[in-house]
């Protein structure tokens, strides 16, 4: 593809953000076990990048791995700090005073952030990190954005980044109320959820 000047529509060059070690790296607590018996045990979060025309987009969502629900997210022109510090404070805002949930990410710049961080440790929740360069490692979030891209951004046109971001917005809503999984017994990822809280 290459030596032909080709590019995949489907799976191109992904955003990367990792600079090196620009803070602390936190220990790979999930281990690729990505699987939780109730809601805010493990969240899993990332970064992905949109272009339309001459223009980025960008997505941070937090995926609950009970449910494989997006719990909250920030999608923006910009990749500032506020991108993946905003999506972390509303979903935060979310939890019980019990619930804990550890927060899995890639060992991007935003994360090893000492703002980040702190939002993590005053809410005593607890930070994992998959190894250096392992997309495997956070394969749970890479799945998701295969298929929103798949679903929603690929071979379709948008007028504009602001026509794109309505477009993610909606779909991010159907994917959690809407779209059911065979993982979920046929269900949508909030279904699931009250479900399980009624049998709970």
């Amino acid at each position: 593809m290459n030596e032909l000047g080709l590019k995949s529509k489907v799976r191109p060059k992904r955003y990367r953000s990792y600079k090196g070690h620009v803070g602390r790296i936190a220990p790979n607590l999930v281990n690729r076990e990505f699987v939780a018996n109730r809601p805010n045990q493990k969240w899993v979060t990332d970064v992905t990048e949109f272009k339309v025309g001459d223009k980025k987009v960008y997505l941070s969502p937090i995926i609950d791995l009970f449910n494989r629900e997006v719990v909250s997210y920030e999608v923006r022109q910009s990749v500032k700090l506020s991108l993946v510090t905003d999506m972390l404070k509303s979903a935060i805002d979310k939890l019980k005073s019990h619930e804990k949930p550890i927060v899995h990410s890639d060992q991007g710049w935003q994360y090893q952030n000492r703002q980040y961080q702190n939002q993590l440790r005053e809410k005593g929740l607890i930070q994992s990190m998959s190894r250096k360069g392992n997309c495997l490692d956070n394969a749970v979030a890479e799945s998701f954005f295969g298929i929103l891209k798949t679903e929603m951004f690929h071979n379709n046109v948008f007028r504009n980044a602001d026509d794109l971001i309505e477009k993610i917005k909606e779909y991010i809503d159907y994917y959690n109320n809407e779209r059911i999984k065979q993982k979920l017994k046929g269900l949508s990822p909030i279904e699931y959820r009250n479900q399980a809280l009624l049998a709970a």
